[in-house]
């Protein structure tokens, strides 16, 4: 499959590509998390910013308890998001550097060779989320890799409020959009 390269995207118009459909059923939890996606994209198309969508697919999905996995780099973010938040829910926040675990500890390389540096401790984040009884846990700014392993780890389901992308203003389709960059970098043409 390449999905991504094929000009006519025939699956928009009902063709089965893949051969897939027959042996797929969204049942229970997952078919409500469909039917509360298709309500706000039918209702909501292009009106509404992805915190407003996370809102609205949390409230309909019945969730009263989030949680915020997010990067200290980004405080202010979680901060701001979290009052916002708390507006409608039960909102509870990690930081990824919880319970201080340094780097030498296992053997990892150091931003700061010459000081403490502790490790983003992403297990440690879905913990104390799992823990706090969160029914949706929001990322904001985790390191690639740790968004993984906290997805992997998280008891509760996950979304990506906002990706780190120190580069590009954590942005991290603006390089897509350059065709100056796509060419320097990764030699293609537009």
């Amino acid at each position: 499959m390449k999905c991504a390269c094929c000009d006519d995207k025939e699956c928009r118009q009902g063709k089965d590509c893949a051969d897939i459909t027959d042996g797929i059923a969204y049942e229970g939890e997952e078919l409500r998390s469909m039917r509360t996606s298709a309500a706000i994209e039918a209702r909501h198309y292009m009106e509404k910013t992805r915190l407003e969508e996370i809102i609205l697919y949390a409230r309909d999905m019945g969730y009263e308890r989030l949680g915020l996995a997010f990067c200290v780099g980004m405080e202010k973010e979680a901060e701001v998001t979290q009052k916002i938040l708390e507006k409608h829910f039960q909102v509870f926040s990690v930081c990824c550097k919880v319970s201080a675990i340094d780097k030498e500890n296992y053997g990892l390389e150091k931003l700061h060779p010459e000081s403490f540096d502790p490790t983003c401790n992403p297990i440690g984040q879905a913990m104390i989320l799992e823990k706090k009884g969160t029914q949706l846990n929001i990322i904001i700014g985790l390191c690639i890799g740790h968004d993984i392993l906290f997805t992997q780890h998280s008891s509760a389901p996950v979304t990506t409020f906002i990706v780190k992308d120190r580069v590009l203003a954590h942005n991290p389709a603006g390089g897509i959009y350059s065709g100056y960059y796509l060419k320097k970098r990764f030699g293609i043409d537009e």
